[in-house]
């Protein structure tokens, strides 16, 4: 099954509010998603409803279980959750910002410990993972970025995320693990549009201009995405009328036409 991974050179674009939608979107338009969070701040799931005080995830099932044998591991599966939104669900789970960091580290020695279980989820076929990963470059996107169909990078509109565009097409921006603007897999999508704003339309224009074909989307800036979000429901449930669900559902659209056929013989390569 195709992997679309969203991604950002910096956080605070609303790269995880936009890659839950799409999956819901895609969900909605008949496809069999699983939403995969690789960013330990753990907020793909509030999204989807799940309590904040919930410990369970998809990293866990990555290491060995105290009291469980030296060689028993909970299979990724096991932490899959349902949704309201007919999507699957992976959450990170809760960690602390040591325990991240000393995860970074071994999956920078170890990168089949992620490697493993998402070559398992894309074997599947007939279903679709949305990944949300941690800004800028990590060992997390450099294990899952050669499994990736699509790679959607979020900025704002805004002159400082704009700015980055560069390191992002220089390959920059996630560590050499995308090799930048040359590679066909990437794609943009910018949000909070507000041509109210001094300056809203023509960052805008310019950045369409310099992105052209890239550009799956632009999402308007609408109070309705954070008040669904403190509802813990999707913009398309919330306000389903409102610019911004249309602009979302149009990112999905995008990518849904984007979607490859299955390749099994790509996927063969990545085991040798």
């Amino acid at each position: 099954m195709p992997l679309i991974c969203f991604a950002s050179p910096k956080g605070g674009v609303g790269k995880t509010t936009l890659a839950a939608n799409a999956a819901s979107d895609l969900a909605r338009a008949g496809h069999d998603v699983i939403a995969l969070d690789l960013d330990p701040q753990n907020a793909l799931r509030l999204h989807f409803g799940v309590r904040p005080g919930d410990p369970e995830g998809f990293i866990a099932t990555l290491r060995d279980q105290p009291g469980s044998g030296p060689d028993r591991k909970r299979h990724w599966r096991e932490a899959l959750r349902p949704t309201g939104q007919g999507v699957e669900l992976l959450a990170y789970g809760q960690t602390d910002f040591s325990a991240a960091l000393a995860f970074a580290d071994e999956l920078a020695v170890r990168p089949d410990l992620l490697a493993g279980p998402v070559r398992e989820m894309l074997e599947e076929p007939g279903r679709v993972v949305v990944v949300d990963t941690m800004p800028g470059a990590s060992a997390q996107i450099a294990s899952i970025l050669p499994f990736a169909d699509l790679v959607v990078t979020v900025l704002l509109v805004d002159a400082m995320s704009i700015a980055l565009i560069a390191s992002v097409q220089s390959g920059r921006a996630y560590g050499q693990a995308l090799p930048g603007e040359d590679d066909p897999r990437l794609f943009y999508a910018l949000n909070q549009f507000d041509r109210r704003t001094r300056l809203g339309s023509a960052i805008a224009a310019a950045a369409a201009r310099k992105l052209g074909g890239r550009l799956l989307a632009t999402i308007y800036r609408d109070e309705n995405v954070a008040e669904a979000g403190a509802a813990q429901r999707m913009i398309g449930e919330y306000a389903p009328t409102s610019r911004a669900a249309g602009d979302i559902r149009a990112l999905a659209g995008a990518i849904a036409s984007r979607l490859p056929v299955p390749r099994a013989r790509r996927l063969a390569s990545l085991h040798a």
